[in-house]
């Protein structure tokens, strides 16, 4: 495959041999045009000259026409053949049947030419004055000239002039065409060459760059943009932006498997360690069945921690289908304010919900409930004894929001983008403490249910001050129809 340099001084090559074609075949025919017209104009002269001496011979009392010889017939009188010989070129002055003078150059072809030369001016007329006559050797470009019965029996007076001039100038052009046209060329053509490497050097040097960046261990590298806003330069940022794309990609790729690591390797190890305690244990041991129970619990840690990693990843991939369907929102809202009473009272604070207004959208009943229940979840885990959650359903317009508002530990503004990102935690040192063990994955999916359903949810809080999750979910106007099931 040939580079874009080459590719580029061939078309260059190319374009220029043609225009320099179309040019050089526009100016000879032009100029063969100027030629011919300017050797038509000469003998048209030569024809008025002739017939201007035919023309004033008539005015005079002496006869144009004499016969001198019964077998050659009539010719012009000696004066005028004499005037006539004067004019140079081929000139042939004829009655309307036969030659009555022919000037030395027409005398000094072949009889064969003589012949055709004189039936072609035989058969010139008033409305076809000027026309081209082939001889042997020779082609003539001949210009009548008629006369109107003043100089008796003389009807037409023919010039002619041969085009050799036209050929002459229309071959020496070629011959320089054939002799620069390839000088050029290749001048230009290498002027291309080196023009395109220039142009194209900032290109190596990008692809240069750009190789260095091999892997994810490489992707903090930046390629330089110059000043120039070009193609080029627009390129670079492009890539730029590109890369650092990948980079936050490779970074969360690179986190996500760590902390999934860390998720799996804490239950793992106790569950091992619980099992070992069991085994050593004596079948009707207390030991063993306590060790049993926390391998159960460690069990079920692990089994909601692959659940929820499954569900991410079938939504990452859009395997993950919404049942949609009409989905009346207090009662569903109530029904999450129990459950959260009860988690409440066992943690030692108050849950309220006040009055929700009545509301239907379209959305899975089932991940709805999993919103709201991981929000009030996480509210209830991170609000000390004594504190207070809120819950509430207010209709704005042509949206619902449900929010939960809590008086917990509150986030720190550093953490407030963090907080939907995979496997965080606020309060990290004491997430395993005061029963908040969790994955760190509830927000993610719970951002990934309201943006499936065509909402939001946002987070606002101060730290030691509590927080407030707001859901926004849209809600159908009276003639909207349900929508085909969502695919993430």
């Amino acid at each position: 495959m040939a580079s874009i340099r080459t590719r580029v001084t061939a078309a260059y090559a190319l374009a220029l041999g043609g225009t320099m074609l179309a040019f050089s075949a526009g100016l000879w025919t032009s100029r063969r045009s100027a030629v011919l017209l300017e050797l038509q104009r000469n003998v048209s002269m030569l024809a008025d000259f002739g017939h201007l001496v035919i023309t004033q011979a008539g005015t005079q009392n002496t006869p144009v026409v004499v016969t001198t010889d019964s077998l050659r017939g009539p010719e012009l009188q000696p004066l005028v053949r004499a005037r006539l010989d004067a004019v140079p070129g081929f000139l042939v002055v004829s009655d309307s049947l036969r030659p009555l003078y022919a000037s030395a150059a027409v005398r000094g072809l072949s009889p064969e030419d003589i012949a055709e030369l004189v039936s072609a001016t035989l058969r010139l007329s008033p409305e076809a004055p000027v026309a081209k006559v082939q001889l042997t050797r020779d082609q003539l470009l001949m210009v009548a000239r008629f006369e109107d019965g003043q100089a008796g029996p003389v009807r037409r007076v023919v010039a002619a002039a041969s085009l050799r001039e036209a050929a002459f100038f229309s071959s020496e052009q070629f011959d320089v065409f054939v002799l620069i046209a390839p000088l050029v060329l290749v001048l230009s053509a290498s002027m291309a060459f080196l023009i395109t490497g220039r142009a194209m050097r900032p290109v190596d040097v990008l692809i240069h760059d750009v190789s260095a960046i091999t892997d994810g261990r490489s992707l903090h590298k930046r390629l330089p943009v110059s000043e120039s806003d070009d193609e080029l330069a627009r390129l670079a940022a492009t890539l730029n932006a590109m890369i650092a794309r990948l980079e936050q990609s490779f970074t969360a790729l690179r986190r996500f498997t760590a902390d999934a690591s860390h998720e799996l390797k804490t239950p793992l190890t106790v569950l091992r360690a619980d099992i070992e305690r069991a085994m050593a244990s004596g079948p009707r041991s207390t030991d063993g069945a306590v060790a049993l129970e926390e391998a159960l619990q460690e069990t079920a840690r692990m089994a909601d921690l692959v659940e929820s990693l499954l569900t991410l990843a079938r939504s990452d991939e859009g395997r993950f289908d919404l049942h949609r369907e009409p989905v009346p929102l207090d009662p569903l809202v109530r029904d999450v304010a129990e459950t959260a009473q009860i988690l409440g009272e066992a943690a030692g604070l108050r849950v309220s919900l006040s009055s929700p207004d009545p509301v239907t959208v379209m959305g899975d009943p089932l991940r709805l409930r999993q919103l709201f229940l991981n929000l009030v979840t996480n509210a209830v885990k991170y609000t000390g004894k004594g504190g207070k959650v809120e819950l509430s359903l207010v209709r704005r317009g042509d949206t619902v929001e449900f929010a939960v508002a809590d008086t917990g530990i509150g986030i720190a503004g550093a953490d407030l983008p963090y907080v939907f990102d995979r496997f965080w935690r606020a309060d990290r040192a004491r997430s395993r403490s005061l029963q908040r063990s969790g994955v760190g994955l509830g927000l993610s999916i719970s951002q990934w249910i309201a943006h499936a359903h065509g909402g939001s949810i946002i987070v606002a809080s101060r730290l030691g001050r509590g927080s407030t999750f707001t859901v926004t979910l849209p809600v159908p106007g009276p003639e909207t129809e349900a929508p085909a099931p969502f695919n993430s």
